[in-house]
């Protein structure tokens, strides 16, 4: 089911209408500062079913947790002085960081790798739905079926025909986030997207 939603000031009834679909279960889609995103609650493993099967992820997929800001984020990643610096300076942004996980991540979204990708999008949307939510969301990009990041809300809800819910607050950038493993010295970019890389590049 697609609505419409206000990109700069979602509506509250909005939000609420996505995140009781999330409490129920469901995965949604939102857009965000990159493309649009799908995303289940980060406690639901039926929703992390659903969502593994519309993306057809496995478990070597690193999975992101979108968080609201970043007071939540140590509870679910290892964050030393040194990443909590670089976060807060690139947080909110089209970046997903790379930490090593804690023993608060979910079983069902845990990896061999024990690391996390955290992702505090620039968008009032997503941000909005895990304020509301209360806890971070499980997220993925929405990809077509060539793999390039989807734009159009209409586009998405036929592509996806299994999600509960899709917002749609307009078109967005066709542009993926830039990655940055934080778990090494120096950091290592894993995929430069839209977000500057130049400062971890050089290292």
């Amino acid at each position: 089911m697609q609505v419409a939603i206000n990109g700069q000031n979602p509506e509250p009834r909005v939000i609420r209408r996505a995140v009781d679909a999330l409490e129920r279960d469901g995965v949604i889609a939102y857009p965000t500062d990159t493309a649009y995103a799908l995303g289940c609650d980060i406690s639901s493993r039926k929703g992390f079913e659903k969502l593994c099967a519309l993306r057809n992820l496995d478990k070597k997929h690193l999975f992101t947790f979108l968080c609201p800001d970043l007071g939540d984020i140590a509870r679910y990643a290892v964050v030393e002085n040194q990443h909590y610096r670089v976060l807060r300076r690139f947080l909110p942004g089209p970046y997903v960081f790379v930490l090593q996980a804690t023993r608060e991540i979910p079983k069902i979204a845990q990896t061999k790798r024990q690391t996390v990708g955290i992702r505090v999008p620039n968008h009032a949307v997503p941000l909005a739905i895990a304020r509301e939510l209360g806890r971070p969301l499980i997220t993925a990009t929405a990809i077509d079926e060539s793999g390039d990041p989807m734009v159009d809300a209409g586009e998405v809800d036929a592509r996806y025909p299994g999600l509960t819910l899709v917002l749609d607050g307009g078109d967005v950038q066709k542009v993926q986030t830039s990655v940055i493993d934080l778990t090494c010295a120096p950091a290592v970019v894993l995929r430069a997207g839209i977000g500057d890389v130049s400062e971890f590049a050089d290292d």
